[in-house]
């Protein structure tokens, strides 16, 4: 193998291991957001003095003529047990406080917390530091509108959705002493994780009504386990408009600047790895989207719909989306332009999603990830099928002429000028691409970035069990024993490559095999299972050819 070659092989196979540790280096010990400067906040449950008339966490009411000035949110009482409902439907347990009707927890009944603990739903929302994440949501406007720090009322301190039962609605009331009043109403679907937010005004004064609704996340960012080997994924906030369909507002992005912008359509989101909560406006209306950085490192992403005018003595009722559970495509696709995109595939997602689209589609018939993800291998196997066989091809004719070029290296030693003139006048007389094995190499490689998001991404293969110990095909083998068998497939194709004539660069070469094998021990089993498989098949092809080609020398 000519010393390009090597080279090139080495910068490929060290560029891909790379770029994964660089993003698991950047998750870890990149730059995190500063604390913006201290102001004061509330979060569901917590009572505003009347000190904190206008409380940073409660968006400002404006319109495109002039600015409405919010109403100083009433001193509340400070929760306490009993000022909390629950919910419980097919697929959540909840719980709503009665101060501002703000959903501070969903357990996600079908998603366990772990496979080792699998009666234990996954809790995605939760207002309790230090991790908290609670959907906020009200009206602002320019007399006795309920925002998220009002208290209302309930008639009922438990809901259930029943069998037979499609939907279930959770009714709060609040009322103004001006003569308005509010029903705020939760509605909960049956199969769905779209949660339909509204609330009825009703204009008992003498006088027209105006206000606008908002919705809005607030999060804290916690400090996460550094360690070298952990996956980055990300973890903020999402603005989604007709212009830019998917775009990343980190909490970095918040502390240095509030976002406000306006779009007609289009959502806000707060995503995390596999789960994400998003609140969806009319798609017909212009909407206004900003964030904000609150004290001790929590933030705020949200939206305004445009202002409603409730005329005197009258009923109206503004409606917002909200979607709390798992990244899944197939029901994101139904409820908003878009939202599947929160399945973050990274830079090569016009790869990545036809790769999941097919790998969902051989599940539907298999019923089994692991096995669903070796089929997909042996069709990219296929679909690399002549590229791979060009490039064994050439390794092949190089192993062939290994002796002459081992001769050629001696018979010129140091002269550089005419050793690599003799090899390449010998490359000519027998048809050889030096480089020919390394760009089929090179083709694939995106490929297998793209896979790689797409099981580090869905949620769908979140503790997919495949065989025996292999019970989540989202995290490492826990006994690494696929690394190993990947490392010694890595090795047994060094076998089949023609050696390096220089010393050193065969050390190197049979060092790659044991780096990736130490670094693959932390990757998803179920991208070192496509990996090894991968391997498997490529020796196979690779041992015909060469059999072919030398062996009949």
């Amino acid at each position: 193998m000519p010393v390009e070659q090597v080279r090139t092989l080495l910068v490929i196979a060290l560029a891909v291991v790379s770029l994964l540790i660089w993003q698991a280096w950047r998750q870890d010990y990149g730059p995190k957001p500063t604390p913006p400067a201290p102001q004061s906040s509330t979060i569901s449950g917590d009572a505003p003095t009347p000190a904190e008339a206008a409380a940073p966490d409660v968006p400002e009411a404006v319109t495109s003529d002039q600015p409405l000035t919010a109403d100083a949110p009433e001193a509340s009482e400070s929760a306490v047990s009993g000022d909390f409902l629950s919910v419980r439907t097919d697929f959540y347990e909840a719980q709503i406080s009665l101060i501002g009707g703000t959903l501070t927890r969903v357990d996600l009944l079908k998603y366990p917390v772990s496979a080792e603990k699998p009666d234990v739903p996954f809790t995605l929302l939760n207002g309790k530091p230090p991790g908290i994440f609670i959907a906020q949501s009200g009206l602002v406007g320019s007399t006795g509108a309920p925002n998220h720090h009002q208290r209302f009322r309930s008639a009922s301190e438990r809901y259930v959705m029943e069998d037979g039962q499609d939907t279930l609605v959770v009714p709060l009331i609040w009322e103004g002493s001006n003569g308005i009043s509010v029903t705020k109403r939760y509605v909960f679907h049956r199969n769905r994780y779209k949660i339909d937010v509204g609330f009825e005004v009703t204009n008992n004064t003498q006088e027209d009504w105006q206000a606008r609704m908002y919705g809005q996340f607030q999060r804290s960012v916690v400090e996460e386990t550094r360690g070298l080997f952990r996956t980055y994924t990300y973890t903020g906030g999402v603005v989604s408009t007709p212009e830019k369909p998917y775009e990343k507002i980190d909490f970095s992005d918040m502390t240095k600047s509030n976002l406000d912008l306006s779009a007609q359509g289009g959502w806000i989101a707060m995503i995390q790895h596999y789960f994400a909560g998003a609140w969806i406006p009319d798609q017909n209306i212009d909407s206004r989207y900003y964030t904000k950085a609150l004290v001790n490192q929590r933030y705020v992403i949200g939206l305004l719909t445009p202002p409603k005018i409730v005329p005197s003595g009258s009923r109206d009722t503004f409606e917002l989306g909200l979607y709390v559970g798992p990244k899944i495509q197939a029901r994101m696709q139904g409820v908003a332009p878009n939202l599947e995109r929160t399945v973050d595939f990274g830079w090569l997602w016009l790869i990545a999603e036809p790769l999941f689209w097919l790998l969902d589609w051989i599940h539907d018939f298999i019923g089994n990830w692991g096995w669903s993800i070796i089929i997909l291998t042996l069709m990219i196997k296929l679909a690399f099928f002549h590229l791979s066989a060009t490039s064994y091809k050439s390794m092949a004719r190089m192993r062939k002429v290994q002796p002459r070029i081992v001769a050629i290296r001696e018979r010129y030693g140091k002269d550089k000028q005419r050793m690599n003139q003799a090899m390449m006048e010998l490359y000519k007389k027998e048809k050889i691409n030096p480089l020919g094995g390394c760009f089929p190499i090179l083709v694939q490689i995106p490929v297998f970035i793209a896979l790689y998001w797409v099981l580090l991404e869905s949620v769908e293969l979140r503790q997919a069990s495949f065989i025996f110990w292999l019970n989540d095909l989202s995290v490492h083998d826990p006994f690494f024993v696929l690394p190993v068998l990947m490392g010694a497939t890595m090795l047994i194709q060094q076998k089949l490559n023609p050696p390096p004539p220089d010393p050193m660069q065969a050390k190197i070469m049979m060092a790659l095999p044991f780096v990736f094998t130490f670094f693959f021990l932390f990757f998803p089993s179920g991208l070192v299972l496509y990996w090894f498989v991968n391997n498997l098949l490529s020796i196979a092809q690779q041992w015909v050819i060469t059999r072919k080609i030398v062996g009949h020398a």
